[in-house]
């Protein structure tokens, strides 16, 4: 994905349910108001961390990740059926137009948010359908997460979204992190 990567090295980090304080499960499914027959991708899946929280909610979760890696840490941990892995960047999906109902991604934003890669989530998601992006604020102190240069803002990511083709639905700031709620 765009930015940088998250390390391999540090994987088992990201299996810390400590990150529930940054962006809880019920924030997550609160947003994305799954359904059982949605098709839902998480860009940005790494071990699955979140991916585990969706899943019981919908038909089918792909697990999106640029390093293959991630996917071995996954499936070392156990996989749920009903999720299905895919290696590419947010900017390249392997998706029909309009093939997903939804897109979340947790803790990623900042590592592929391009021009390109919101307009193949626009390309990839239905009309109608739904992304949730819980991601480190730029406003944050960067104590957690990484360095506060390589965030963004809230507002920044409203608005590159919006000119994807998105109409924010909710957008708030937390201590943090941001969540932000758009429909195609």
């Amino acid at each position: 994905m765009g930015f940088h990567t998250f390390s391999i090295d540090r994987a088992d980090d990201l299996e810390d349910s400590d990150r529930y304080r940054f962006g809880s499960r019920e924030e997550l499914l609160g947003a994305l108001a799954p359904g059982a027959d949605d098709v839902v991708a998480d860009v940005g899946s790494g071990t699955g961390f979140y991916t585990d929280d969706v899943a019981p909610h919908v038909e089918h979760v792909y697990a999106i990740d640029v390093q293959p890696e991630m996917h071995d840490r996954y499936r070392e941990k156990g996989v749920p059926d009903n999720v299905e892995f895919v290696t590419a960047e947010a900017s390249s999906l392997p998706f029909d137009d309009d093939e997903l109902d939804a897109a979340v991604s947790t803790m990623t934003y900042h590592e592929f948010a391009t021009d390109p890669a919101l307009a193949e989530l626009a390309r990839v998601v239905r009309p109608g359908g739904r992304v949730v992006t819980l991601d480190w604020s730029r406003e944050g102190i960067g104590t957690d997460g990484p360095p506060v240069d390589e965030r963004f803002a809230l507002a920044d990511a409203v608005e590159a979204f919006e000119a994807a083709g998105f109409r924010t639905v909710d957008a708030t700031t937390r201590f943090e992190t941001f969540l932000l709620s758009a429909v195609r």
